[in-house]
């Protein structure tokens, strides 16, 4: 049986694609258990130092001059606005070109060791599920979008429902149904999402990952109350002591600690997705993502996707919502510091393959940092 939209499919499949920034293949099996997780940050920090070694002395020999980004697929006028913002900031066109490269260097070193899946196929019945509930199809302009809670994932479901007719303009003040008028890799055939894996444009974003987190905790636990209810409650039945833990409590005034602790306990694979590793959520080690993106540098990176998608003029990313309230370095210094280091430790192995294969550095939080 052939996939759907394969007429549209096969018109297409003449034409090259380009911008294929990263192309790795396997998959890592999913974070170990807390006792054997403290082992892993050694091992990963010297694959990660393999990875980029080489990259670092094409940079130093200045073997990294010539390199270009892809040729556009899209019209005119995203190739001038990519034009003006090279001209206006060519030093930083020239930082994420590195960035990229190191990625792609890294995700592929790490991915490549034998014990580790090969396909969506390889994985887990579970893992593939998750996966396969958190890819987003566009058939009109052949890409597939790994979505990731907190990194801006809003705004590109406003994209894609403006791209499949659904929404007039990503400007439409209404509040975001993130099930309808979306397609999910997950309701298709086998044979149809093989092929939309081995044809389609794929892309995610990803951001720094406590950022995340805390993002996360700010506004699942400061702002909705159904998550205060459901998790809130039983996080603070489970974790707090004394007195200030009653019969009563509302779930709305979890501690930060408080969630680290419960995440402790949590298994990586069944997290709810706003707090679950990226890389559970989009396996990159199983999908050969064509671009990762990265939330730091949102603008830039979403118009390059809209460009190699060759998305229409009139459709742009939307800008943050004035209500938005941005996790700068203090607020974050500032939670981080005042979690016990020794739940931080603990913490961070959870996550390690997100701070490693996507090149975030581990936060400091030593005694001497903290106090400032």
């Amino acid at each position: 049986m052939l996939p759907r939209k394969q007429d549209y499919a096969m018109k297409r499949a003449g034409g090259t694609r380009s911008g294929s920034f990263m192309n790795f293949r396997t998959t890592v099996s999913s974070v170990p258990s807390r006792r054997s997780s403290a082992v892993l940050p050694s091992v990963l920090t010297f694959a990660v130092i393999v990875a980029s070694g080489g990259l670092l002395l094409m940079i130093e020999k200045g073997m990294l001059n010539s390199m270009e980004t892809p040729p556009p697929r899209g019209n005119g006028k995203r190739s001038d606005y990519i034009l003006q913002l090279r001209q206006h900031n060519p030093v930083a066109d020239t930082d994420l070109q590195i960035l990229q490269e190191i990625r792609n260097r890294t995700i592929r070193t790490m991915c490549g060791q034998k014990n580790m899946p090969h396909s969506v196929w390889s994985l887990s019945p579970l893992q593939r599920k998750t996966l396969l509930q958190h890819i987003l199809v566009n058939d009109e302009h052949r890409f597939l979008y790994c979505y990731v809670p907190k990194v801006a994932c809003s705004n590109w479901k406003r994209v894609l429902k403006v791209l499949n007719g659904a929404l007039e303009s990503v400007d439409v003040n209404i509040k975001m149904d993130h099930r309808s008028d979306l397609l999910f890799l997950s309701s298709l055939k086998p044979e149809e999402i093989r092929f939309r894996l081995k044809h389609y444009f794929k892309f995610m974003f990803v951001r720094e990952p406590m950022e995340r987190l805390l993002s996360a905790y700010r506004n699942k636990f400061g702002e909705i109350q159904s998550y205060q209810k459901k998790y809130g409650v039983e996080i603070i039945k489970r974790y707090r002591k004394g007195p200030a833990k009653d019969a009563s409590a509302t779930g709305d005034d979890v501690t930060f600690a408080e969630f680290v602790r419960y995440l402790l306990d949590e298994d990586v694979e069944r997290m709810n997705e706003h707090w679950m590793p990226v890389y559970n959520l989009c396996q990159p080690c199983a999908v050969p993502y064509d671009f990762i993106g990265s939330y730091e540098h949102l603008e830039r990176d979403a118009e390059h996707v809209l460009q190699q998608i060759g998305a229409p003029p009139h459709v742009r990313f939307p800008e943050r919502q004035t209500w938005y309230k941005p996790v700068t370095a203090e607020t974050l210094h500032y939670y981080l510091c005042k979690v016990p280091q020794k739940l931080l430790r603990e913490l961070l192995p959870k996550y390690i393959l997100d701070f490693s294969l996507f090149t975030y550095p581990f936060p400091n939080t030593t005694t001497e940092f903290c106090r400032h």
